[in-house]
């Protein structure tokens, strides 16, 4: 896998421009991406050092609206929150 196929984009979120104060850092990833390719496309792609990965893997399947009668298929998808070496930053767009 290319760089560009694992990561897929960072995720700003309330809680991300929290960790991000800490040096850490959210990303969305392709679900096969294992941490040391994580860990080699984040420095490669933004120039950075990366001291650690810690990755969520969230299951896909049907959901159910609620209120509704409606069910949903949602894909799995995965997140690594990755940690920087300090007064490194990834320039957010």
């Amino acid at each position: 896998m290319t760089n560009e196929e694992i990561i897929k984009k960072v995720r700003v979120t309330e809680k991300g421009e929290a960790l991000a104060l800490e040096n850490r850092y959210v990303l969305d990833v392709a679900t096969a991406a294992r941490k040391p390719q994580i860990a080699e496309a984040v420095e490669k792609k933004f120039g950075v050092h990366v001291l650690a990965v810690r990755t969520v893997t969230t299951k896909g399947g049907v959901r159910f609206v609620r209120g509704t009668r409606r069910a949903i298929k949602v894909a799995p998808s995965k997140k690594a929150i990755v940690t920087l070496k300090a007064g490194e930053r990834i320039e957010q767009v």
